[in-house]
């Protein structure tokens, strides 16, 4: 039988994540953040203290915000590495919730350990369990199983020896990539049991690059060659693949232009000459333009969300070809399917090929483009007028430099920073598929700690800064070094926006519209400051140039505070900017704008293409 050794459940876990290796030779768990309480203290807590730097734990300050940490260095390392979660029963456990959501929107590898209520059941309705009336094996944790790629409950130790290795396959596959928990019993994680030496042997994961069908890589090849005015549309899956000069190549050679998804913005740099910008809803002219002329979409490594698609009538008739590692997304809007690996397929369709090129890569619409998002993010004329969003994205542009990075998740600035920043490559960070308000700062620590040889920008609106704010304080006391951009309108300024555009009333968004005695006036600096983070209120444009400067230097956070105005969206003004976004009008209503809206709201949705 070969020799054991005899460890509780919860020693035998750490110690074999320890040894689960990435390609580059590093721990693919980098390590742990906790938050203890009833069900995770006494058993996994002093496995975890026992086990010391060989995994290394960190505490967080909320269970959510310690995920999204964790979801940020996944995407920062583009899912080559990932990070744990371990949380209490009950609440613990339920505050990871929409974190697991968010990972599985995305696609993004996140372990979550939470723990459970007793297998044994002697103890029997125990602090915060969860009693059904109908069925005693439920607990809170099967709020997970809707929200996780692989779910499984530990009530045995030798459970382990199973459901561990299965939860790195689910979070090193290309295909199936997302959040597992584990759900793990607190007296199990006490139990001891004999375990094989050889379980705790090191163990390297490689992430697979499925090849093409030949048949479908041969389908694909011809309706490119029969193609006059073909796009590529460039999903997160090219960053995912690190097929990032294959797709530069691939678009060189054919001369076929790129349009961005929010996963995808940066796979190509902003610079390079057949990049044409955002796609759909937040899109550019140029990129819709194109879009909107293309005889055949090429969607690489998307699952066309909404956004990007314009709610399906952006791309007209043209014909779909989708390269995908997930079938599933490969199949969408009747797409003639290529699942495959993005940076392989690149690779032998430019072979098969050979000297093709298309015909319409207006280089023109792309620079006429670029030159009016300058003068729309110019710093405005000297004056008492607040700034835009736009204002403020170009201030941070003139700012910094080629090695930033900027990220956000929800509000107004993730269509603004879409359309209008101009990164790098690989300086573009979004949480755009959950859009999830408060993921902004603890993803910018897990960002930088990610990637700490590049600066990274937090743009954050007051509203997501409100819901979620006090990882700020562990990246105070990790001395991890980034720069929150704080605008403040006051309210939910982009939802505002939307409630007129959808013919409603100004309600319960901006502060000044809600049910309130008094109106808040919140000092962020003050707030910021209290948590260690240096905190400073820019009096302008010229002002927040500055502060960007400022802040490269320093060992903690910095946060900007700039009050902007609610009223303009990042496109307004901008000629060619936007697609239509299906947010359903009401059919009724007492008001002339409301039915002019809902008139306009028909017209375009007769327009959509319903093949799925």
């Amino acid at each position: 039988m070969g020799e054991t050794i005899r460890l509780t459940a919860a020693q035998a876990m750490v110690r074999w994540l320890s040894v689960q290796m990435a390609e580059d030779d590093q721990r693919f768990i980098e390590g742990v953040w906790a938050i203890f309480g009833h069900g995770n203290v006494a058993g996994l807590g002093e496995a975890l203290q026992g086990v010391g730097d060989a995994l290394p734990t960190w505490r967080g300050q909320n269970e959510q915000t310690m995920a999204h940490a964790a979801i940020a260095f996944a995407k920062g390392h583009a899912r080559r590495r990932a990070q744990a979660i371990t949380t209490s029963i009950g609440p613990g456990a339920t505050n990871a919730v929409t974190a697991a959501a968010l990972a599985h929107v995305n696609r993004l590898p996140l372990l979550i350990i939470a723990g459970d209520v007793f297998a044994n059941r002697r103890p029997d309705p125990v602090l915060q369990q969860i009693e059904d009336f109908d069925d005693g094996t439920l607990s809170a944790n099967d709020c997970f199983r809707p929200v996780v790629r692989y779910f499984d409950r530990i009530t045995r130790p030798e459970h382990l020896l199973t459901a561990l290795p299965r939860a790195m396959r689910v979070m090193t596959d290309p295909a199936n990539c997302g959040p597992v928990c584990l759900s793990f019993c607190q007296d199990v994680q006490a139990e001891t049991h004999d375990w094989p030496d050889a379980f705790f042997q090191r163990r390297v994961w490689r992430i697979r690059r499925p090849e093409p069908d030949a048949q479908e890589l041969a389908e694909v090849t011809e309706l490119i060659r029969a193609a006059s005015a073909p796009v590529i549309v460039a999903g997160g899956g090219v960053v995912y693949s690190g097929a990032e000069q294959a797709l530069a190549d691939f678009a060189t050679r054919h001369n076929v232009p790129v349009i961005e998804t929010q996963a995808g913005k940066s796979a190509l740099a902003q610079a390079h000459p057949m990049n044409f910008g955002a796609a759909g809803v937040d899109g550019s002219a140029a990129a819709n333009a194109a879009a909107s002329a293309a005889d055949l979409v090429i969607a690489l490594g998307t699952r066309l969300q909404d956004f990007t698609t314009g709610s399906r009538t952006l791309f007209g008739d043209a014909r779909i070809a989708a390269i995908n590692v997930q079938p599933y997304d490969a199949a969408k809007h009747g797409a003639a399917s290529l699942v495959a690996d993005a940076r392989v397929a690149l690779e032998k369709l430019s072979e098969k090929l050979g000297g093709y090129r298309a015909e319409n890569a207006d280089a023109n619409a792309r620079t006429s483009w670029l030159e009016a998002v300058d003068a729309h993010c110019a710093a405005p004329p000297e004056g008492n007028e607040l700034p835009t969003d736009a204002q403020v994205i170009g201030a941070v542009q003139r700012a910094t430099g080629e090695d930033a990075i900027a990220m956000c998740a929800a509000g107004t600035m993730p269509g603004a920073l879409k359309l209008l920043w101009q990164p790098s490559q690989g300086g573009y960070h979004m949480e755009y598929g959950f859009s999830c308000m408060g993921y902004e700062i603890a993803g910018a620590m897990g960002l930088k700690l990610a990637r700490p040889d590049r600066e990274v920008i937090c743009f954050v609106g007051d509203g997501s800064y409100m819901m979620a704010n006090s990882e700020l304080a562990t990246a105070v006391m990790r001395r991890v070094p980034f720069t929150v951009v704080l605008t403040d309108n006051r309210g939910f300024g982009c939802i505002n926006r939307l409630q007129q555009g959808c013919g409603g009333e100004q309600f319960n968004n901006l502060y000044k519209d809600c049910n309130v005695e008094v109106q808040p006036q919140i000092d962020f600096v003050a707030h910021a400051t209290s948590m260690g983070a240096h905190a400073v209120k820019a009096s302008g444009i010229a002002d927040l140039e500055t502060q960007i400067a400022a802040a490269r230097d320093r060992e903690i956070p910095t946060v900007i505070v700039i009050d902007t105005t609610a009223a303009t969206g990042p496109g307004d003004g901008l000629k060619g900017a936007g697609h239509f976004w299906d947010v359903a009008v009401p059919a009724e209503g007492g008001t002339e704008k409301l039915k002019q809206t809902y008139a306009r709201y028909l017209q375009q949705i007769a327009r959509q293409v319903t093949v799925n």
